[in-house]
């Protein structure tokens, strides 16, 4: 009787266990890469996340060619299908552009287009700034209050505004939040998208998209990832293989107290794409979590690390710092586009970011700005995660 009741309770915590992440019904099989196959044939796809990324990067490297009118670099950022905007002709036959998913997430901006515009208006202002106020003093020396260029010891030029920033920094790493990485986390990586319609059961019966060989589940998570890795190598990335996510992910990777999060992210984008083709709900929603974690992490360690780095620079070379800043002032805006895991919340609100926003940009901006400033600032901000300013500051 004894070994009958120990073999009983054995088999109960060994059920128990497997059945943690509904495993026994749908284990989850998870793949050394991310290569998924149906018949022979590769079921991953997001070929418009290339699309978009790379007409990000044609647009941000327009920016600081100051031949361009306003109406060219409107056109590249909203992008009408055959409009002549790129040097390649495939993008320019795209119907895709970067402004119609600027701000566009389900969960944060479908109810909320009021939002949704006042940030869509930002970069179209800081698109106008920079041909109306920057352009026109390309060749002027920038002083407090007025644009220009400025240069320390031979060391790069930047353009910038009155207030120090340069506008083709705050559009460039501006993007990588309200685009790359609200489509990923409030878009594709929710369960608003994930399950729409009759997602869940298609998936669960094999039913594919229409012409496709990937169920509409298995591509909407692709499309997250693709966000991430639309120019890298999927199956080995090598990252910073952009001027976007990508490119950051591999600065905070290359950080001796954050390495390790490039193969959270991409494990977990491996272990949540495998989920779903094992039609496991529970660990699929896991992982997205694991990834809202990691990937809002990125824009917070950045953020702090451009305002430390700003701190540093801005006495002893102001063109440096100016350029730290505005690189921090990118990453700020990113913050309202962050998610916390388990939650419909981003970490800051738009609120929280417009005030920083206010704080780095009041008076004369950037020349006026400090050391107290921006450490109260990078402090506020390290503490809604799990770092130290003085971590992410290296």
């Amino acid at each position: 009787m004894k070994k009958l009741l120990l073999l009983s309770v054995l088999t109960i915590i060994l059920l128990a266990s497997c059945s943690k992440d509904n495993d026994i019904e749908n284990p989850v099989i998870i793949p050394t890469t991310y290569l998924f196959e149906r018949n022979g044939t590769s079921t991953v796809s997001y070929s418009g996340q290339t699309t978009r990324i790379e007409m990000g990067q044609e647009f941000i490297s327009a920016l600081k060619n100051n031949t361009k009118t306003e109406v060219e670099l409107d056109g590249m950022f909203a992008h009408q299908e055959n409009g002549n905007d790129f040097s390649d002709s495939d993008l320019n036959a795209s119907s895709k552009s970067l402004r119609s998913k600027t701000a566009a997430s389900f969960d944060f901006f479908s109810s909320n287009s009021s939002d949704a515009a006042l940030i869509k208006a930002d970069f179209d202002s800081w698109i106008s700034g920079q041909v109306n106020e920057v352009f026109p003093n390309w060749d002027n020396n920038a002083s407090a209050g007025n644009p220009g260029n400025i240069q320390f010891g031979g060391g790069s030029i930047r353009y910038v505004n009155g207030k120090g920033l340069e506008y083709n920094q705050a559009i460039n790493k501006g993007l990588i939040g309200a685009l790359m990485v609200d489509q990923m986390l409030n878009n594709y990586l929710s369960t608003s998208i994930l399950d729409e319609g009759t997602n869940r059961a298609d998936n669960d019966s094999g039913v594919l998209a229409s012409g496709k060989n990937y169920t509409t589940m298995e591509h909407k998570w692709d499309e997250a990832f693709g966000y991430l890795y639309g120019k890298d190598n999927a199956i080995d990335p090598e990252l910073g293989a952009d001027s976007f996510l990508n490119k950051y992910l591999a600065r905070v990777d290359n950080d001796a107290d954050f390495t390790g999060i490039a193969e959270d992210i991409y494990n977990a984008f491996k272990k949540g794409r495998a989920a779903i083709v094992a039609k496991n709900y529970t660990v699929r929603d896991e992982q997205a979590n694991i990834i809202k974690e990691k990937v809002s992490m990125i824009i917070g360690i950045r953020a702090v690390y451009y305002l430390q780095q700003g701190k540093v620079n801005l006495p002893v070379d102001k063109a440096s710092g100016f350029h730290d800043l505005s690189e921090g002032f990118g990453f700020v805006y990113s913050l309202m586009f962050t998610r916390k895991p388990n939650s419909s919340e981003p970490y800051f609100t738009k609120s929280e970011v417009d005030s920083y926003i206010s704080t780095l940009t009041a008076g004369n901006g950037f020349w006026d700005i400090t050391s107290d400033t921006l450490d109260s600032m990078s402090s506020s901000i390290a503490s809604k995660f799990d770092f130290t300013v003085d971590e992410a500051a290296n």
